[in-house]
């Protein structure tokens, strides 16, 4: 799954099970102990003198946050799919609300001289963001906002220093266009080898066709010009008869790529079977590319490369 699918909500679990984790090595009890035969004054949820305290406290919440996880990378491939009547991000939001309760239960009591280290109370605020973010992640509007919101470059139309786009003059000295003071007739066309005429038209030397020949009359070379202007004539209307006479299809409008967003969740079908199973997701708060239109539907490329058919296309927006 993309990554760019994680929202700030996840980004909290996540931080939250790192701090729960780091909070187990730390002192759970202190005792105060003073003098030269007192040994080692604290200890941590990994000693088994304070078991339960790890599986009920620790680990249950990193699990909390570990079943998140996993449900919100596999994506709406797994939107239905259920253990014992519950989704793995519900059995998470369980676990860090069990986990929290037991901790704040686990503050109380207490003897003289000893009491709660940084580790437990570190434990219960991390379990709180925890519970907090697992439990609200679909709530809280700003939870549910995607953790990169970066806006990829615009496709460009032509490669760097290429042809101009429709409508905008081209740069002198490119491409077929004079440069300062230069003849027109001699712009450089690339597509005939950058040779003086510019745009295709051959030089004016002798032996060229349409260009006069030293000796030979001027009305022959007009005649054969004329010949096969009129050859080239009668084919273009044979060849425009015969399309007349075959059905032609619809022409396709013209398309060309653009960025665009979904204001929800939705699915990529298989570009060969549209009817297929889902080859990928679009969530909300990322660009994505259009290179292909199929009627009202789009044909869509991820970031990886991969590329599906979007049939529900209302409400995108246009980059």
């Amino acid at each position: 799954m993309n990554l760019r699918a994680l929202t700030k909500g996840d980004a909290a679990v996540a931080g939250a099970a790192v701090l729960l984790f780091i909070a187990s090595f730390l002192p759970y009890w202190t005792v105060e102990c003073k003098g030269k035969y007192c040994g080692d004054t604290s200890t941590n949820a990994w000693d088994s003198v304070l078991f339960p305290v790890l599986p009920s406290v620790f680990l249950l919440g990193i699990l909390a946050a570990v079943l998140i996880l996993v449900q919100r990378f596999q994506g709406q491939a797994a939107a239905n799919r259920q253990i014992l009547g519950l989704r793995l991000d519900q059995w998470g939001i369980a676990f860090s609300v069990a986990a929290l309760w037991t901790a704040v239960w686990a503050l109380g009591g207490g003897l003289d001289g000893i009491g709660h280290g940084f580790g437990a109370w570190l434990a219960v605020i991390a379990l709180i963001v925890l519970a907090g973010a697992s439990a609200g992640g679909q709530l809280i509007p700003v939870l549910k906002t995607p953790l990169v919101t970066d806006r990829p470059a615009a496709p460009a139309a032509f490669p760097a220093g290429g042809y101009p786009a429709p409508g905008q003059p081209g740069q002198p000295g490119q491409y077929g266009y004079p440069g300062p003071g230069q003849d027109p007739s001699q712009a450089q066309s690339p597509a005939f080898g950058g040779q003086p005429g510019g745009y295709g038209y051959p030089s004016p030397q002798a032996g060229q066709p349409g260009q006069p020949v030293p000796g030979q009359p001027h009305d022959l070379v007009a005649q054969q010009a004329s010949a096969a202007q009129a050859a080239e004539a009668e084919a273009a209307r044979q060849a425009s008869a015969q399309q007349a006479a075959q059905p032609q299809p619809a022409p396709a409008a013209d398309f060309a790529p653009f960025w665009f967003a979904v204001p929800a969740p939705r699915q990529l079908a298989p570009k060969d079977n549209p009817a297929g199973g889902p080859v990928g997701d679009l969530v909300p708060g990322t660009w994505y590319l259009a290179v292909e239109q199929r009627g009202a539907a789009l044909v869509a490329q991820l970031q990886d490369g991969t590329q599906g058919v979007l049939a529900d296309t209302s409400g995108i927006q246009r980059g």
